[in-house]
């Protein structure tokens, strides 16, 4: 059976990273048995999480990840995609992976009230005497990660604006579908999920969130997503959960 390590709930979601949230996911679709153990990034063979173990192989990073689950298992997360349509889901992940997920980052890590009541907690196992200082060295290693990604560059409602447009892309993209592509799954809908639902999660408050909220079939599709995919977890639809 498949190990997929990753850091396990938290946030309100059912998993902490949108990347392992994305692997899982895919997991799911290709329909194959695994179990989750949790870990931290040292443990990775590259020093980040989602890694897998699968029959004694170590694969990590979730688009490698996800080659080996094709490449060994036969399933084409996107068979129902013509060759174009492919290419532009490809286009989008990369979009999602390397420009919304640093929003996400700047809310989350950057934003010291979220800070303090997220990220912060990862730190909470640690010596009395270094606590402090190891929570100091990780916000700032994000923060300045957040900056070579170039959103961190701008003032804060810059780079919001900035995000905003991915975000409103894959706003057109999905229309009136039920999922990013068409009518059925595909392994961009594991990506865009992971990302959209870390954002969206209450548990975090921040101008991000509350702008992504506005796009209604977005909000649509996270909970569409979640009871696909995680029909046990609690949560609880947005529209409905901010109406109450």
């Amino acid at each position: 059976m498949i190990t997929l390590y990753g850091f396990g709930a938290g946030f309100g979601l059912p998993e902490i990273s949108p990347f392992v949230t994305k692997t899982e996911v895919q997991l799911k679709m290709a329909g194959l048995a695994y179990r989750k153990e949790r870990a931290m990034p040292p443990a990775s063979p590259k020093g980040q999480l989602p890694f897998i173990e699968d029959e004694g192989e170590k694969v990590a990073d979730s688009t490698f990840i996800r080659a080996h689950i094709e490449r060994k298992y036969g399933f084409d997360f996107d068979a129902l995609l013509a060759r174009e349509v492919r290419a532009q889901a490809w286009a989008f992940e990369r979009m999602i992976e390397h420009h919304v997920y640093w929003a996400l980052v700047g809310a989350r890590w950057v934003d010291p009230e979220n800070f303090a009541k997220g990220p912060s907690h990862f730190f909470d196992g640690a010596p009395d005497d270094r606590r402090e200082q190891l929570r100091e060295n990780a916000q700032f290693r994000v923060a300045e990660n957040y900056l070579l990604s170039g959103l961190g560059r701008h003032a804060p409602d810059d780079d919001i604006d900035l995000a905003l447009r991915s975000i409103l892309a894959l706003s057109v993209q999905l229309g009136d579908n039920p999922f990013l592509m068409g009518e059925k799954p595909v392994g961009i809908d594991a990506t865009a999920f992971g990302a959209l639902a870390g954002i969206l999660t209450p548990f975090f408050s921040s101008k991000l969130r509350n702008e992504v909220r506005e796009f209604d079939n977005l909000t649509a599709y996270v909970d569409r997503m979640m009871q696909r995919y995680y029909p046990e977890f609690s949560w609880a639809p947005i529209r409905a959960r901010e109406a109450a």
